[in-house]
Protein backbone atom coordinates (compact mmCIF):
# COMPACT_ATOMS: atom_id res chain seq x y z
CA UNK A 1 0.00 0.00 0.00
CA UNK A 2 1.14 3.48 -0.68
CA UNK A 3 -0.33 6.80 0.33
CA UNK A 4 1.14 10.09 -1.51
CA UNK A 5 0.81 13.32 0.14
CA UNK A 6 1.48 16.42 -2.51
CA UNK A 7 2.31 19.94 -2.29
CA UNK A 8 3.03 22.50 -4.56
CA UNK A 9 4.47 25.98 -3.58
CA UNK A 10 6.66 28.25 -5.72
CA UNK A 11 6.92 25.79 -9.06
CA UNK A 12 8.14 22.89 -7.07
CA UNK A 13 6.03 19.73 -6.19
CA UNK A 14 6.67 18.13 -3.25
CA UNK A 15 5.50 14.41 -2.73
CA UNK A 16 6.28 12.42 0.21
CA UNK A 17 5.63 9.04 0.04
CA UNK A 18 4.46 6.52 2.65
CA UNK A 19 4.48 2.74 2.48
CA UNK A 20 5.90 0.51 -0.72
CA UNK A 21 5.92 1.25 -3.94
CA UNK A 22 5.55 -1.75 -6.19
CA UNK A 23 4.17 -2.96 -9.07
CA UNK A 24 0.90 -2.83 -7.55
CA UNK A 25 0.28 0.72 -7.19
CA UNK A 26 3.15 2.27 -9.09
CA UNK A 27 0.59 2.89 -11.19
CA UNK A 28 -0.59 5.97 -8.60
CA UNK A 29 2.81 7.43 -10.38
CA UNK A 30 2.41 6.33 -13.79
CA UNK A 31 -1.06 7.14 -14.65
CA UNK A 32 -1.63 10.27 -12.45
CA UNK A 33 1.52 12.26 -11.30
CA UNK A 34 3.67 11.80 -14.40
CA UNK A 35 0.64 12.97 -16.52
CA UNK A 36 0.39 16.55 -14.14
CA UNK A 37 4.14 17.10 -14.14
CA UNK A 38 3.50 16.91 -17.68
CA UNK A 39 0.61 18.93 -18.80
CA UNK A 40 0.95 21.83 -15.95
CA UNK A 41 5.11 22.09 -17.02
CA UNK A 42 6.31 21.44 -13.64
CA UNK A 43 9.46 22.08 -13.16
CA UNK A 44 11.05 20.95 -9.88
CA UNK A 45 10.13 17.95 -8.25
CA UNK A 46 11.80 16.84 -4.61
CA UNK A 47 10.58 13.38 -3.47
CA UNK A 48 10.56 12.67 -0.18
CA UNK A 49 11.29 9.23 0.84
CA UNK A 50 11.08 9.64 5.12
CA UNK A 51 8.33 6.85 5.25
CA UNK A 52 9.31 4.77 2.17
CA UNK A 53 9.51 0.98 3.11
CA UNK A 54 10.57 -0.85 0.04
CA UNK A 55 10.05 -0.38 -3.64
CA UNK A 56 10.52 -2.65 -6.33
CA UNK A 57 11.50 -2.50 -10.41
CA UNK A 58 8.59 -1.22 -11.14
CA UNK A 59 8.70 1.88 -8.49
CA UNK A 60 11.59 2.87 -9.44
CA UNK A 61 10.99 2.82 -13.19
CA UNK A 62 7.75 5.03 -12.37
CA UNK A 63 10.30 7.35 -10.42
CA UNK A 64 12.02 7.07 -13.62
CA UNK A 65 9.25 8.25 -15.56
CA UNK A 66 9.03 10.93 -13.09
CA UNK A 67 12.19 12.00 -13.74
CA UNK A 68 12.04 12.06 -17.53
CA UNK A 69 8.82 14.38 -17.46
CA UNK A 70 11.08 16.10 -15.21
CA UNK A 71 14.08 16.85 -17.36
CA UNK A 72 11.30 17.63 -20.87
CA UNK A 73 10.41 20.95 -18.70
CA UNK A 74 14.14 21.67 -18.25
CA UNK A 75 13.67 21.17 -14.05
CA UNK A 76 15.28 19.35 -11.57
CA UNK A 77 14.40 16.60 -9.15
CA UNK A 78 16.32 15.47 -5.88
CA UNK A 79 15.51 12.45 -3.58
CA UNK A 80 15.27 13.26 -0.05
CA UNK A 81 15.82 11.08 3.29
CA UNK A 82 16.33 7.95 1.44
CA UNK A 83 16.90 4.69 3.85
CA UNK A 84 19.86 2.54 2.79
CA UNK A 85 17.41 -0.12 1.26
CA UNK A 86 15.97 2.11 -1.01
CA UNK A 87 18.62 4.00 -1.68
CA UNK A 88 20.62 0.75 -3.40
CA UNK A 89 17.59 0.44 -5.64
CA UNK A 90 17.20 4.16 -7.15
CA UNK A 91 21.18 4.46 -7.57
CA UNK A 92 20.74 3.36 -10.79
CA UNK A 93 18.58 6.70 -11.52
CA UNK A 94 21.16 9.47 -11.15
CA UNK A 95 18.83 11.32 -9.47
CA UNK A 96 20.57 13.60 -6.71
CA UNK A 97 19.84 12.47 -2.83
CA UNK A 98 19.77 15.21 -0.03
CA UNK A 99 19.63 15.34 3.45
CA UNK A 100 16.12 16.80 3.76
CA UNK A 101 13.31 18.87 1.80
CA UNK A 102 14.92 22.08 3.16
CA UNK A 103 18.49 21.20 0.98
CA UNK A 104 16.87 20.13 -1.73
CA UNK A 105 14.96 23.42 -1.63
CA UNK A 106 18.38 25.44 -1.38
CA UNK A 107 20.10 23.72 -4.37
CA UNK A 108 17.04 24.03 -6.58
CA UNK A 109 16.92 28.09 -5.51
CA UNK A 110 20.52 28.31 -6.54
Amino acid sequence: MLKMDMEYDRTILFIRLKGTLNRRVSYKINNYLVPVISKHKIKNVIFNFCDLKSIDESGVDAILNTKCAVKRNKGKIYLCEVNNEVSLKVKRLHIKKTSSELTALKLIEV
